[in-house]
């Protein structure tokens, strides 16, 4: 695996942490969650896995799971992520802006934009945040979340 694989690993464990989610389509009214990750490298340091839940009032309202990777040839990373909505695989890609991981994607809904922010991963703490937009200029919060390793 390449330095940019290492970066993807730095995720690997377990994290749980505080949710918000913001009033959308999918969620009128928005409100707290709490996301609980577990990240593993996968196929010997080339890919990291990660599988996703959300509980409210104590149960499970959402789930994911996505598969993250460097892509030499194409010079950027990819995620492909799958979730609890029944949709067909969600491509994002981008590449990391300093310590944030930025990915973009475009499917029939618009375009959504997940950002890893790694800066405090060395402390076991990291941020995310989703963003969905109609036309790629104006961006609209969808969900924020802070986490931290278990």
């Amino acid at each position: 695996p390449a330095s940019e694989h290492q970066r993807l690993n730095a995720l690997a464990g377990r994290w749980t942490g505080v949710e918000t989610m913001h009033p959308s389509p999918w969620d009128p009214q928005g409100g707290q969650a709490e996301g609980v990750i577990e990240n593993r490298s996968a196929l010997d340091g080339f890919a990291l896995v990660q599988t996703y839940e959300q509980r409210r009032g104590g149960q499970t309202s959402f789930c994911g799971h996505c598969v993250m990777t460097w892509d030499a040839q194409a010079a950027c990373y990819f995620m492909h992520w799958w979730d609890s909505m029944g949709s067909p695989v969600n491509v994002f890609s981008g590449a990391f802006e300093g310590d944030r991981l930025v990915l973009n994607c475009k499917n029939p809904m618009g375009l959504s934009r997940s950002t890893f922010d790694l800066a405090q991963v060395a402390k076991g703490r990291y941020s995310f945040l989703m963003e969905v937009s109609p036309d790629g200029k104006q961006w609209f919060p969808f969900m924020q979340g802070d986490y931290r390793r278990v």
